[in-house]
């Protein structure tokens, strides 16, 4: 069983598609979790819901993450809240138009690395301090499969993600000594969030759905939960001499 210290998982993209199933899945292993989101506030408290449901306590904080003021208010909040932060989890992300690299404009690209790795640097900066004086926490960023297999067309995504894993790396070999683990999930293809809006916009079809089947060895998508998983894995107490590493949860995409 999944185990937690007093305190909250923070989790940033809590009300995207990913982000929920993940805040399930740390509210049903035993764990208070605080939702950031941007633009969906009702969604939030649908999340915020479902856990304190489960009888942990929930709260909800909104944070434009590419404002590192903003970012730095909401773990205030977070931690004025629950007394302590014991995870962070990054599912914070731009929808990702699939597009060659040489045909993405700079202006998505410049935004993507805002979102996810200007922002992420802004909260770990926020929240480290904190782990310190709370003796250890633990960081898990949701990465990219591709980052082991190139896919086409995705490659904003790939090569923005990488740049945590570096800085995940570099928190686990500096922080190690103040109790504090980063580790990553790298995300396949999952059933929620990105896949649905971009086939709802067409990016997707069934061509792509039929090339991409091909590239795995489990015959489906992966769910929301899955993730969620992997995340409270090396969170929690069963993960707790894993750090600076990765698992790619992703029906064994380009194997």
């Amino acid at each position: 069983m999944a185990t937690f210290p007093a305190g909250c998982t923070l989790l940033f993209g809590g009300s995207g598609g990913i982000g929920q199933g993940v805040a399930r899945c740390f509210a049903d292993g035993g764990s208070d979790v605080a939702v950031v989101y941007r633009s969906k506030p009702d969604v939030a408290k649908t999340v915020a819901a479902y856990v304190q449901g489960k009888g942990r306590k929930a709260s909800v904080h909104a944070a434009d993450v590419t404002d590192a003021a903003q970012v730095q208010d909401a773990v205030a909040a977070a931690i004025a809240e629950h007394g302590r932060i014991h995870t962070v989890i990054w599912g914070a992300g731009p929808l990702v138009n699939q597009r060659y690299l040489a045909e993405t404009p700079m202006a998505e690209w410049r935004h993507a690395f805002d979102v996810e790795v200007h922002g992420f640097f802004a909260a770990a900066q926020a929240v480290i301090p904190h782990m310190r004086e709370q003796g250890g926490g633990s960081f898990v960023t949701l990465g990219s499969a591709g980052h082991d297999w190139w896919p086409a067309r995705d490659g904003m995504s790939v090569a923005v993600k990488a740049a945590n894993e570096q800085l995940i790396k570099g928190i686990a070999k500096e922080e190690g000594r103040f109790g504090i683990r980063a580790n990553s999930v790298l995300v396949g293809v999952i059933d929620a969030g990105q896949l649905h809006e971009l086939t709802q916009q067409g990016q997707f079809d069934q061509a792509w759905v039929e090339e991409t089947h091909k590239l795995l060895c489990l015959p489906r998508w992966g769910t929301a939960e899955e993730i969620g998983h992997a995340c409270v894995y090396f969170a929690s107490n069963e993960g707790g001499y894993t750090t600076g590493q990765s698992i790619s949860v992703s029906g064994g995409f380009g194997v």
